[in-house]
């Protein structure tokens, strides 16, 4: 078992990035999480990366079956939270662009986009934290496994 590495949150207007990825697992980016992320973004020349996660919901024997993947319906739920999620941000003045992937591992995803991208800092949207055990069966508790695994600093919005 190895040891995580904890991040030390800073105080709103502490840190500043000019790189951030905004991403989700699959649910809807809330407003408060959009207002986090223009929080934390460098006045001048900041940009956000929004990703957000198709889930594929297993394998048959290995392999993707077809019955398991995405629907066209998930595809399209999924790139209208990133354009809605754009248009906020290009409205708070940050640019912004962002993408859709289907995966099985959202947080493995989310992390090696955080490193394509070349970004400083993750914002997600998070549930309330559950125990370890029966948290790590949840899917909506993809945005604390991402904190724990990540070695950049990384924001989790909890709505009430």
């Amino acid at each position: 078992m190895s040891a995580t590495r904890q991040v030390a949150e800073p105080t709103p207007g502490q840190a500043r990035y000019r790189r951030i990825l905004l991403a989700s697992e699959g649910r809807p980016i809330p407003p408060a999480a959009v207002a986090r992320a223009v929080e934390l973004a460098e006045p001048e020349g900041a940009r956000v990366h929004v990703f957000t996660i198709a889930r594929v919901h297993g394998t048959a024997f290995g392999l993707p079956s077809p019955g398991l993947l995405p629907t066209k319906k998930e595809w399209a739920e999924q790139r209208d939270i990133v354009a809605k999620t754009i248009k906020r941000l290009e409205r708070k003045g940050l640019t912004a662009d962002g993408h859709v992937l289907g995966t099985r591992n959202a947080w493995k995803k989310i992390l090696e986009e955080a490193k394509k991208e070349d970004c400083e800092a993750i914002v997600m949207a998070a549930d309330q934290d559950r125990n370890r055990v029966t948290g790590n069966a949840m899917w909506s508790q993809e945005p604390q496994r991402v904190k724990r695994k990540a070695k950049l600093p990384v924001y989790l919005v909890v709505e009430e």
